[in-house]
């Protein structure tokens, strides 16, 4: 045993009915095909710290690494959000100095008059926090334009604690370990370093083909949802009274 040790993990609430509703919506989701007028899109964001070297570090030479000093000084931080369709393979990533409502609005403006004109609406599959909902684009935008962003939209939302459903997490953990594992001094030097690595991505046409379904949430996942209680066979006078008058019948 190693008790020192210690692994993040994102844990669900066991028998939480919330959970299993939004999990199987977003996989219904993934289930379907491809279409070009209502295309899927992941969407997620990360933030990334920006350090500056105090010394310069000594080049790689034949037979020794790249050195760098343990010291360095902080940059601050800027904002990453992507959108991913992974049907198509395709990924754009906007990097903002902050992740507020209006900076996501204007990503999700530029998404859908820039990269997707044509779609008659966008599924868009995202987490439940209170800056990625459609009162964002009422906050940045005038209403008869936030209306008509809203109108090609058709959110999806991730239960709390299932942010693993969401594909463009997944390609953002590639993101970090192909592009932004280094000492990064600018918000400028990300740009143009996340633009190369999404220009490849997106040349390769780098897709996530996504396994899990409904049916294998129902077996793996059982713990998760909650126990049913039925009703007895018999229903008492108030439950029939209730049905005569056209209330449904609940489990206590």
């Amino acid at each position: 045993m190693k008790p020192h040790l210690v692994k993040m993990w994102c844990i669900p609430p066991e028998a939480n009915a919330e959970f299993v509703w939004r999990m199987e919506a977003v996989l219904e989701v993934y289930k379907m095909p491809y279409d070009p007028d209502y295309p899927q899109v992941c969407m997620d964001e990360s933030s990334k710290q920006l350090v500056a070297e105090v010394r310069s570090p000594i080049e790689v030479k034949p037979g020794k690494v790249r050195r760098e000093d343990n010291e360095y000084e902080r940059k601050g931080t800027c904002n990453l959000f992507m959108f991913f369709e992974p049907l198509r393979g395709w990924r754009h990533v906007w990097v903002t100095q902050q992740r507020r409502k209006v900076e996501w609005a204007w990503c999700v403006k530029a998404l859908l008059e820039e990269h997707y004109p044509k779609a008659k609406k966008v599924r868009l599959v995202c987490d439940n926090l209170n800056t990625h909902t459609g009162g964002a684009l009422y906050q940045a935008f005038p209403p008869a334009l936030a209306k008509r962003l809203c109108d090609r939209l058709e959110f999806h939302n991730t239960p709390k604690h299932g942010s693993w459903l969401n594909m463009a997490e997944t390609e953002l953990s590639v993101l970090a370990g192909q592009c932004l594992d280094r000492r990064m001094d600018s918000a400028g030097f990300v740009t143009t370093e996340v633009a190369a690595w999404e220009e490849e991505r997106n040349r390769l046409e780098a897709k996530v083909r996504w396994q899990f379904s409904v049916d294998k949430a129902r077996i793996k996942l059982e713990k998760l949802y909650p126990v049913i209680e039925w009703l007895d066979e018999k229903p008492s006078r108030e439950t029939k009274a209730e049905e005569r008058k056209g209330k449904p019948r609940v489990s206590k």
